[in-house]
């Protein structure tokens, strides 16, 4: 089968073109031709959407000297050229994403020592990983500054062929001989690339860090670039603007009332976490007070709830087994979980004993000789496990 000859190689902006049928495959879903402006999927950039004579491309792959496109519709058998066109906006949102991504990863590798080692773009979002474990907030927004000051100044970007043994100045070594095309942002950096990219740094648009994350001993940036970077202020401004109105507060002064709200709560939480403290001790010694020993002095108390979380019979089952010779079994129906709590004279190891009881009513559960937890997988077993604590 022939070659495909590859038009967005040298026209990015290409959007509509003829060409001939040289193959089909997959009932007529999966056409070759001669020519192509559409890119499949390749360096982490996504595949160009469009129509072959009218039926809608859903997917472009790279076969190594072919392109597949793969139709919505199957093509009529008689068909043998077709006029082909590039859904544009997809085309030029991806050009902005990639273009602005050289851009950074210049930016993050002359200012910063911070080379790109890999790249990814999404739908949404796209994302550069570093060979740096960590660029401080001060760097990222600096980088940010750069990269923008180089779109405002609108520097040329133009596409090249050269060969691998003569090729210079470029960000990274390549990794194949032969013919290499390279895209160039002028003055500032020369990449081998096959992708798509706009005519000159203006045509980028603004770009935004959104955050950053550690994967695998690299740092990830997140970033977008153009529309997509206009429409995610759009949108992070209203949700503050509707944060702001919420609190009858201005833009301005919502980080000031957010934190101070913050605090308020942080010392509600440890004033509530203290009032739940002061009174799983008031319940725990009136429980125990109550509680009867048995012939051996322990006393005995079962706290059971019909939903919740154990979280919340934890504080009582400590204090009540801070007084002497005292056993605490709580349980909870849905989920069917258990906890056991023993002071340290009671001469009862919480954890082996717990283990011992879910092992026999098919659960499972630790802790430590004071206390332990666990689930069982019903409530029957449950009842099971309490009459055998």
């Amino acid at each position: 089968m022939p070659m495909t000859t590859r038009l967005y190689y040298t026209d990015s902006y290409l959007t509509d073109f003829d060409a001939r049928i040289v193959a089909r495959a997959d009932a007529d879903r999966r056409i070759y031709l001669d020519r192509t402006a559409f890119y499949p999927t390749s360096g982490g950039q996504p595949f160009d959407t469009g129509t072959l004579a009218g039926a809608a491309v859903v997917d472009v792959i790279d076969e190594g000297d072919r392109i597949a496109h793969v139709l919505a519709t199957p093509l009529p058998a008689d068909v043998e050229h077709v006029d082909a066109r590039i859904d544009w906006a997809r085309r030029f949102d991806h050009m902005q994403q990639h273009s602005g991504q050289h851009l950074l990863s210049a930016v993050f590798a002359d200012r910063f020592g911070a080379p790109t080692v890999s790249v990814h773009f999404g739908a949404e979002v796209s994302t550069l990983d570093l060979d740096t474990p960590a660029l401080g907030p001060d760097r990222l927004l600096a980088a940010e500054e750069h990269a923008n000051a180089f779109v405002f100044e609108n520097r040329p970007l133009h596409v090249s062929f050269e060969d691998a043994a003569t090729a210079t100045g470029l960000r990274k070594a390549p990794d194949r001989g032969g013919t290499l095309r390279i895209v160039t942002i002028d003055g500032i950096d020369r990449s081998a690339c096959g992708g798509t990219h706009v005519r000159a740094t203006g045509e980028i648009g603004p770009i935004l860090i959104r955050r950053t994350e550690r994967v695998r001993g690299a740092l990830r940036v997140e970033f977008v670039c153009g529309g997509r970077a206009v429409r995610r202020a759009r949108a992070d401004h209203d949700a503050l603007a509707a944060m702001a109105q919420s609190l009858s507060t201005s833009l301005d002064e919502l980080p000031a009332l957010v934190r101070t709200h913050a605090e308020r709560l942080e010392e509600a939480e440890r004033l509530a976490k203290k009032l739940d403290t002061e009174l799983a001790a008031y319940r725990a010694r009136e429980r125990y007070e109550a509680a009867s020993p048995d012939a051996s002095g322990i006393r005995r108390v079962v706290e059971r709830r019909a939903t919740g979380s154990l979280d919340a019979l934890r504080p009582m089952a400590q204090a009540f087994c801070a007084f002497p010779r005292a056993i605490f079994i709580g349980a909870i129906d849905a989920p069917p979980t258990v906890l056991l709590a023993a002071s340290e004279d009671s001469g009862i190891d919480a954890a082996r004993t717990l283990r011992a009881a879910l092992t026999a009513a098919g659960g499972r559960g630790g802790g430590s000789p004071r206390l332990a937890q666990g689930t069982v997988p019903s409530a029957a077993q449950l009842d099971a496990l309490i009459r055998a604590l």
